[in-house]
């Protein structure tokens, strides 16, 4: 009989070598998962939409039992690309008690648990309903998510979102918001400045104004369990201009934003509106336009609750908090009791040479059988 290790190995290996590059269809990914799966006398529903290329994508809800799971095991099944000279990237490699490959860490080691962990505890020994909710697109926005949220479909008492979070369990992350921000200035030849309305200076004075806020009022607003502790703001893209001397009419900049919990997501979007304002009040000849296209609420479940401690319990690790992005505010959003758990590094996914240590995931799929048997 194979052992725990051969079986997450074996299973890790099959789910590395499916390229599931967002950019793809995770068609097959979702073939394999709901083989397994159907195989353990699961029941399995899929919701398929196209994606903003228009590719088919799939979330697959599956359960066994009736009624509304106890507890449900959340995973995406896409990664994000990797480099063609990574030649060993769809081929899982072991070396020095680590496994190679992509998605190796983010995050088919957590669904190889998931598969092995349900393998392995006998359904006689579960009383509950158990749920597996594996998506799509989380990598390009947590699209296949916010699908299920759209439905209704997917909720469960407790879920159990898969990250890697090197076995820590993550009971709160701060929300993700994006806004473009266009400034329409007035061309003209840079020789004669009163000529035109320099939308690149207008957005400096844009930016000076947004950096000494969210470095200053901003900050006030603090939830010490995260590091840092305020929302933070960042201008990742900037652009704008036709010539060198040609007075630029135009210039657009990107405004990323990620909120702590207890405060709206809207709260720096309101800000960039007042900026605005200002800045054509100031400057008769530019006009601003502000469009948020991302405001993703973060989650906070509460340090008391009984999945996160039970998770302190199995670890040893005290629970935490993370600053990027996850899927348990959509699983809370469908009722759930959300915790972030999983092997692997976040530091070592998106990355040539992404891996999962072998012990993790080991202990991963221990802490996974345990989980069932204690909640289901």
């Amino acid at each position: 009989m194979s052992s725990p290790k051969d079986l997450l190995v074996r299973t890790l290996g099959e789910l590395v070598a499916i390229d599931s590059t967002s950019t793809r269809s995770n068609a097959p990914m979702v073939q394999t998962l709901q083989g397994r799966l159907h195989g353990l006398g699961f029941s399995c529903e899929r919701q398929v939409y196209a994606g903003e290329d228009g590719v088919e994508k799939i979330n697959l809800i599956a359960q066994r039992g009736t009624g509304r799971p106890e507890l449900a095991f959340v995973g995406h099944t896409d990664c994000v690309p990797f480099d063609p000279g990574w030649k060993e990237a769809l081929r899982l490699t072991e070396r020095d008690g680590r496994l190679y490959g992509r998605g190796a860490c983010d995050t088919k080691a957590f669904l190889a648990c998931v598969l092995v962990a349900l393998e392995r505890v006998p359904t006689s020994r579960l009383t509950q309903c158990v749920g597996v909710r594996f998506t799509a697109d989380e990598e390009l926005g947590c699209f296949g998510a916010k699908k299920l949220v759209e439905a209704g479909k997917g909720g469960a008492r407790y879920a159990l979102v898969g990250e890697p979070t090197s076995l820590q369990p993550i009971r709160a992350n701060k929300g993700y918001c994006l806004a473009e921000v266009d400034i329409a200035g007035r061309e003209g030849h840079s020789a004669y400045p009163a000529s035109g309305a320099s939308a690149i200076f207008a957005a400096g004075r844009f930016l000076q104004r947004l950096e000494a806020w969210a470095a200053g009022p901003l900050r006030q607003d603090v939830d010490p369990s995260f590091e840092p502790p305020f929302t933070t703001v960042n201008v990742g893209t900037i652009s704008g201009g036709r010539a060198k001397n040609v007075i630029p009419g135009s210039c657009r900049l990107v405004v990323e934003w990620r909120p702590i919990p207890k405060q709206s997501v809207d709260h720096v979007a309101v800000q960039l509106i007042e900026l605005k304002g200002a800045l054509e009040r100031e400057m008769p000849g530019v006009q601003v336009r502000i469009h948020a296209s991302r405001q993703d609420r973060g989650v906070d479940t509460p340090a008391s609750a009984a999945l996160v401690k039970f998770l302190e319990g199995a670890t040893g690790k005290a629970a935490g908090t993370v600053a990027f992005g996850t899927e348990a505010p959509q699983l809370t959003a469908l009722g759930a009791e959300a915790v972030v758990f999983g092997p692997g590094d976040i530091r070592m996914a998106h990355q040539t040479g992404e891996f999962v240590p072998v012990d993790e995931l080991v202990r991963c799929e221990e802490i996974l059988e345990d989980a069932l048997v204690h909640i289901c």
